[in-house]
C-alpha cells in the first residue's frame, strides 16, 4: 500500500522543479555549494532535537525516514538540519531530474503520515566530558559554533559540528556534515573561515581539523 502510494506520489511530482505541493503540504528544494547534495525545505521543524546524520543505510534504522529515502536508488547520504533534509546522491547515481520526484514523495509520506522523525532509543551519544579550563574552553567553541558558523552553513544544506578539543595542542576537531560533507571548497572554509574565526574569538585553539 504504502509503495503504490509513493508511486502514485513520485508519478505526480515528476514534473517537479525547485518545489512541489501534494495533500495540503509544500516543500521547496534548494541547490547547495556542493552539486551532489540538494537541500529539501518541508516548510516544518524536522531535527528538533539538534541535526543528525545517516552516512549510510547501516545506520539508517534509527529513523523511518531516512530507512525510506535510503530505499531510493542513487541516496548515499541523509541529513537532518532543523528545518531541512539534505540528501546526498552517489556519483554514479542518476541526475538529480530522475532522483527528485521519489524523494519529495517519501518526505510528504513520512509528515503527512505524522510518524517519529527518530525511533525511541536513538538518540546521539554525548561527547567526552571536560573539565577546569579545557571544559571553559569547549563551551567558548561551542559558542562560537552556534552562533557565528553553524548558521550561516545551515543556509547551504551543511552543519559543522563540535567532535574535540585537545588542550594540550589546541588542535579543534570538527565534523562536517550535510551539504559541506565532500564538498569541494569545504577544506577551504575551514581553513580560511572557520579556524580563522575560532582563533580570533577562542585564542586557546592553534589549528582546525577537519574529523573524517
Amino acid at each position: 500500500m504504502v509503495a503504490r502510494r509513493r508511486l502514485r506520489n513520485a508519478e505526480r511530482l515528476s514534473k517537479a522543479t525547485d518545489r512541489a505541493y501534494l495533500a495540503g503540504m509544500f516543500i521547496q528544494t534548494e541547490a547547495t555549494p556542493n552539486p551532489n547534495v540538494l537541500k529539501f525545505l518541508p516548510g516544518r521543524h524536522v531535527a528538533t532535537d539538534g541535526p543528525v546524520e545517516f552516512a549510510g543505510i547501516d545506520q539508517a534504522a534509527a529513523s523511518p525516514l531516512a530507512e525510506a529515502l535510503f530505499e531510493l536508488e542513487g541516496v548515499e547520504r541523509v541529513f537532518f538540519g532543523e528545518d531541512f533534509v539534505a540528501v546526498t546522491r552517489a556519483a554514479a547515481a542518476p541526475g538529480w531530474d530522475e532522483m527528485k520526484a521519489g524523494i519529495l514523495s517519501v518526505i510528504m509520506d513520512h509528515f503527512l503520515s505524522g510518524a517519529p522523525l527518530m525511533r525511541e532509543g536513538s538518540g546521539a551519544s554525548d561527547h567526552a566530558a571536560y573539565e577546569g579550563e579545557a571544559a571553559e574552553i569547549v563551551a567558548e567553541i561551542k559558542q562560537v559554533l552556534d552562533s557565528r558558523i553553524r548558521p550561516a552553513v545551515a543556509q547551504d544544506g551543511g552543519d559543522i559540528l563540535f567532535d574535540r578539543f585537545e588542550p594540550d595542542t589546541g588542535v579543534l576537531w570538527l565534523s562536517m556534515r550535510g551539504a559541506c560533507a565532500g564538498c569541494p571548497s569545504s577544506s577551504a572554509t575551514l581553513k580560511a573561515g572557520v579556524e580563522n574565526m575560532m582563533r580570533h574569538y577562542v585564542p586557546e585553539v592553534t589549528r582546525v581539523e577537519q574529523t573524517l
